[in-house]
């Protein structure tokens, strides 16, 4: 068999080592990423070269060659075992993100070990994303529970009328009290795990620590569920495969982990803000009853995951303006694709569908959230947004939307805090009966309740 040719980057090509980059991670990205993405994409083209906590990186801005990275897994590797400056030893002693890439589960596998690692996961997750299976009901049933339950908290605490941040006293237990359901925990995980997966992913001082005690805790849960097994995910990877360690499962579980409540998390709270903030598009999903393509447009429009995990090139290619030396590290940034998206004005792509289509929210390619994954994700974060927009008659911010604090890191840009003045619905201050829980949006009288009717009438007139 004829041996495949490779081209080489020409010898006067710049390599990233040798380039002056600026640090991507400044007070000017904290205020507004959007303006810097700008900036670098003026300058340097589709590609840029930055510096990511004192490391040279390439971060892919545009929609193409950010689709390029994320589905060409014969050249852009997961695996940070392909990283060549780590395999060197030149990065900086004690590198926060390492942590995080260190840690070895699906999501930084590669080829066959991938796909393994993927049809695990996915046989694991599928009773869960069938709706008409005993764990599939129950679990729906158990989030639009919870909901209810925080929002019934709210009233309790504060009245019909009040204050409150929809991050702290409602996203992040919601997501917790779920996370303890899917993976049969035994106590109710607390908000410090939360905590330390933000550290993590944030790459503060604290990362490698914060990485040890999530994985601890993960691990732990396995060797639980190994000698208690249930109805709930930790068992069912076991079913799938036998052989997995309770080490290799607590890995697997803590990728779940950093999903559901991070990115997940971050999707809720967007869609929310997104809503709140008046975007038209978002606005006028929700008042159509399109609660996913309402959690679509949020998503295009403020990715839960602004930068994407880091890739690999397994060969010597150009992307941009640039040559991408084999080993070098290239970071996709959703956000900054997304941007360059939907500054392509009124062609077909920004249409009624782009968001369904083309939002990275899920990533993209061989290394896509998994289907089941994808769907049980969608599900929890519609049944999180809807729950309120049924709940509360009115809600608004109580800080302008420039005003909002953000964790701005290298990876995730999610608000610390959604604080809104809000006014319940009268059949919100109580909690919603199992037999209730099917019919989301819909009053005894058959029309919608809540600020989710109030918006539509805002938005279609009466009718």
């Amino acid at each position: 068999m004829e041996a495949q040719h490779h081209v080489t980057a020409p010898a006067d090509s710049p390599a990233l080592g040798s380039l002056s980059v600026e640090p991507l991670l400044t007070a000017e990205f904290d205020a507004d990423p959007g303006a810097v993405y700008r900036r670098l994409r003026s300058t340097y083209g589709p590609v840029a070269p930055v510096g990511l906590l004192g490391v040279p990186v390439w971060l892919a801005l545009d929609y193409r060659e950010v689709l390029e990275v994320l589905r060409n897994e014969g050249q852009w590797r997961r695996d940070v075992r392909n990283w060549r400056a780590r395999a060197l030893g030149e990065l900086p002693p004690g590198w926060p993100l390492l942590a995080g890439y260190e840690v070895r589960q699906t999501m930084f596998m590669d080829d066959e070990e991938h796909l393994a690692a993927r049809r695990t996961q996915h046989a694991a997750l599928r009773p869960f994303q069938d709706a008409k299976s005993p764990e599939g009901w129950e679990l729906r049933a158990a989030v639009a529970q919870y909901a209810d339950e925080l929002v019934a908290m709210l009233a309790a605490e504060s009245g019909r009328t009040g204050f409150a941040d929809l991050g702290a006293q409602y996203t992040r237990p919601l997501l917790l009290m779920v996370t303890s359901k899917l993976f049969g925990c035994p106590v109710e995980l607390g908000d410090e795990l939360v905590m330390d997966l933000w550290r993590m992913l944030d790459g503060g001082p604290d990362a490698g620590p914060a990485t040890g005690r999530a994985l601890s805790a993960f691990t732990r849960l396995a060797a639980h569920r190994r000698a208690r097994p249930g109805d709930d995910l930790t068992s069912y990877m076991m079913l799938a495969d036998p052989d997995l360690t309770d080490e290799q499962l607590g890995r697997e579980l803590f990728m779940n982990a950093v999903y559901l409540n991070d990115i997940a998390g971050n999707m809720v709270l967007n869609t929310l803000l997104e809503v709140l903030r008046g975007n038209a598009t978002v606005r006028r999903s929700l008042s159509a009853g399109q609660l996913g393509e309402t959690v679509n447009r949020a998503a295009l429009a403020n990715p839960p995951v602004a930068n994407m995990c880091f890739r690999f090139a397994a060969r010597d290619v150009r992307l941009g303006n640039f040559w991408i030396r084999a080993g070098d590290i290239v970071s996709p940034s959703a956000a900054a694709a997304h941007q360059d998206l939907l500054a392509i004005g009124s062609s077909p792509m920004v249409g009624s569908a782009v968001s369904t289509r083309a939002h990275l929210g899920w990533g993209a390619g061989p290394h896509q959230c998994p289907s089941a994954a994808r769907e049980l994700g969608g599900l929890i974060v519609t049944t999180a947004v809807g729950r309120v927009f049924d709940h509360f008659a009115k809600a608004e911010l109580t800080l302008p939307p420039d005003q909002l604090p953000w964790r701005s890191g290298p990876v995730v840009r999610g608000l610390k805090v959604l604080p809104v003045r809000y006014e319940m619905a009268t059949a919100a201050l109580g909690v919603a009966r199992p037999a209730e829980l099917a019919s989301a949006s819909v009053g005894i009288d058959g029309q919608a309740s809540g600020l989710l009717a109030a918006l539509r009438r805002f938005m279609f007139g009466a009718r």
